[in-house]
């Protein structure tokens, strides 16, 4: 069986090299791009983001990401976003006083932590459902790697009656709790670093792209 293909959206923001090796080592074919077809066309989409809602915002937009992101989803094409990757997925943004529009695939706004402690850096432990997907065969108090201030801190989409599937939400804590990871059909995301988080973050990876394959 082929390695799937595996665009990694450069949009100015994000740590691309890291996260290609990541993903090439969990067993996919990466390519770096801007362009919209090749996005498009790929088998898996990763957003990445580092740094300012707003600025990782305008620069999506500058790539017609947003764009790219709705067009792979009304297909059922997957996606994964990571760290600002995933924030910029909510309705909104709000730092510093600002509110950025999102690409508002999902409800809801990022916001900064209620914690004494920003950023909140390093290891730190989730709470996956046990119909976790991108978390399968991964052990409970496995660490992964976080470095934000910010984050999504409730889920507002109501799946009641509704006949998709309810998303499978992961939760963290610092300060109060926030989402780690979502995953929403096509769509995924984490805010930790998966390509940072060593032998973990590789097998979340590899479960995702198992998924694509």
């Amino acid at each position: 069986m082929s390695s799937p293909r595996v665009a990694l959206l450069d949009y100015g923001s994000g740590n691309l090299r890291s996260a290609q090796r990541a993903l090439e080592r969990a067993g996919a074919q990466v390519e770096i791009t801007s362009d919209f077809e090749t996005a498009i066309g790929a088998e898996g989409l990763v957003v990445p983001g580092v740094g300012a809602f707003a600025a990782c915002m305008a620069g999506l937009k500058a790539v017609r990401g947003d764009r790219i992101i709705g067009r792979r989803l009304a297909g059922g094409r997957p996606v994964l976003g990571i760290c600002v990757g995933m924030q910029i997925l909510f309705s909104h943004g709000v730092e510093f006083g600002v509110d950025t529009q999102g690409c508002g695939e999902w409800p809801g706004s990022v916001t900064r932590l209620p914690a004494e402690v920003l950023p909140h850096m390093g290891w730190n432990t989730v709470d996956a459902p046990g119909d976790s997907v991108l978390f399968d065969g991964i052990d409970d108090d496995a660490r992964f790697y976080f470095v934000h201030s910010y984050a999504a801190q409730t889920w507002e989409m109501d799946s009641a009656g509704s006949p998709i599937q309810t998303p499978k939400l992961t939760w963290s804590e610092h300060g109060g709790r926030f989402l780690s990871a979502v995953e929403n059909g096509p769509l995924s995301a984490t805010q930790f670093h998966p390509e940072k988080s060593g032998d973990v973050g590789a097998e979340l990876l590899r479960n995702w792209i198992g998924g694509i394959a």
